[in-house]
């Protein structure tokens, strides 16, 4: 199996949500279930029904944090030393070279992204972009309204 690429923080939320999982949720959703079948017949019980669906989401998340877990390549950004390069986990200031706009991303897994909190997709075709160049450099990617281009103001391991 491959290695996944995470961040620290991002290998640590997997872990607390795989932790409140298996001591919260399934506790719950197993005393629902029991509540559910005390009531008699269960063949035409809706809250059965919804407690065993419920269930069956919770062991496949689980499972699949699990699995994500277990090829992590856990990648801690501050102890990162790329050279200046962008590489996973660095963190990038932008300026739009058509509107002068200034943004900044940090590359991270695909279960971390979040482009709000400024968290963007090592996959994304912003990030692949980015992968490999240098303070100065000029990206381009390819976005539904065309072509846009990006400079390169700072790069960062934090």
């Amino acid at each position: 199996m491959a290695t996944i690429p995470i961040t620290k923080r991002g290998a640590e939320k997997l872990r607390e949500e795989l932790q409140r999982l298996k001591t919260v949720d399934r506790p719950g959703v197993i005393n629902s279930i029991a509540e559910a079948r005390a009531q008699g017949d269960i063949s035409e019980n809706a809250e059965y029904e919804a407690a065993k669906d419920r269930q069956g989401f919770i062991e496949g998340r689980i499972q699949d944090i699990e699995g994500k877990l277990s090829a992590a390549q856990v990648i801690d950004p501050s102890e990162l030393d790329a050279g200046g390069k962008v590489v996973f986990g660095s963190t990038v200031d932008l300026e739009d070279e058509n509107t002068g706009d200034a943004v900044r991303y940090q590359i991270v897994g695909e279960d971390e992204a979040d482009l709000k909190l400024g968290l963007i997709n090592v996959s994304s075709p912003i990030a692949r972009a980015l992968i490999g160049k240098e303070e100065g450099d000029t990206a381009e990617v390819q976005a539904p309204g065309g072509v846009k281009r990006y400079e390169i103001v700072s790069v960062s391991y934090v």
